[in-house]
């Protein structure tokens, strides 16, 4: 076994987190991953992993090899497949987490595509608002909509999302149409969340004044799509995202609320772990998501 080949090892160790593991992927005796992980330490003259009873724990040193010879890994593997198999199908399991409703709205469409275009790829598409943990759970990818991304994560912004209030011509007809800030508060303000209080950030003027305003919602919700229907019905004002409005509010089926006023954008980030080496499978999704939100 070679230098690149006992660098590997030690990468598929550190990402399926244990000897056995990462022997069974590679389809070797647990014994022959032990020893050459012990060679490699002894090679460095270094602890890469800390594995005393009850624990076990990639230390500094190997994190920053995992860094390293993952790109050299990564590196040759593409010299490999780019010249001995330049043709050949993409296949494997790739599991990804999407926020629940966009991923439903604005996502799904891409990920049929995807589905039918490689079909050799198991997709595993989880629809869920759940933070997962990336070091942890077996996620390839999580799409994190967020105006602040943890720094521990290896993230790429891909896309923003923006919000308007608005509301129904149905509730604007019966009630008086707000002109500043503090006038949402006599109105049925509909939320997203679940607290008691509400709190609305708006940016205003060339100085880019923060604005708050704190309310009592009418209606809360952990649905933007449940909170879209009752807009549309008439229930009150609501701050929706664009990948649920669509087109409502450039066919009037809604009426902005305070357009004087920005609403602070959200970044879409596709997120993985750092621990978590970037296959071809992975780049693949990563390219045609990109180009998703290009032609968007």
């Amino acid at each position: 076994m070679g230098k690149v080949e006992d660098l590997h090892l030690f990468t598929m160790v550190v990402e399926h987190r244990g000897i056995a593991n990462a022997a069974a992927r590679l389809n070797i005796a647990k014994s022959a991953v032990s020893r050459r992980l012990n060679l490699l330490e002894d090679r460095y003259a270094t602890k890469l992993i800390d594995r005393t009873p009850g624990r076990w724990e990639v230390t500094e040193t190997g994190r920053e090899l995992y860094q390293r010879a993952g790109r050299a890994v990564h590196d040759f593997q593409e010299i490999e497949t780019d010249f001995k198999s330049t043709h050949a199908d993409i296949s494997g399991p790739l599991t990804i987490s999407v926020p629940r409703e966009f991923g439903i709205s604005f996502l799904s469409k891409m990920l049929v595509i995807f589905n039918e275009k490689y079909p050799e790829i198991q997709l595993t598409a989880d629809f869920d608002d759940r933070v997962i943990d990336l070091e942890r759970e077996n996620y390839d990818f999580a799409i994190r909509i967020t105006p602040h991304i943890d720094k521990k994560l290896i993230s790429e912004k891909i896309g923003t999302v923006r919000h308007q209030l608005c509301a129904a011509p149905s509730y604007l007809e019966k009630h008086v149409h707000p002109t500043q800030l503090k006038d949402l508060r006599a109105h049925k303000l509909l939320h997203f969340g679940t607290a008691k209080r509400g709190t609305w950030t708006f940016i205003s003027g060339e100085a880019k004044k923060i604005s708050n305003i704190d309310f009592t919602p009418s209606l809360n919700s952990n649905s933007g799509q449940f909170l879209f229907e009752a807009t549309m019905q008439g229930q009150g004002i609501a701050n929706l995202p664009d990948f649920i409005l669509g087109d409502t509010v450039e066919t009037g089926k809604l009426i902005p609320i305070l357009p004087q006023y920005e609403i602070p954008e959200f970044s879409i980030y596709l997120v993985h772990s750092e621990l978590r080496q970037l296959n071809r499978r992975m780049r693949l999704f990563s390219k045609e998501l990109k180009e998703t939100f290009t032609v968007g």
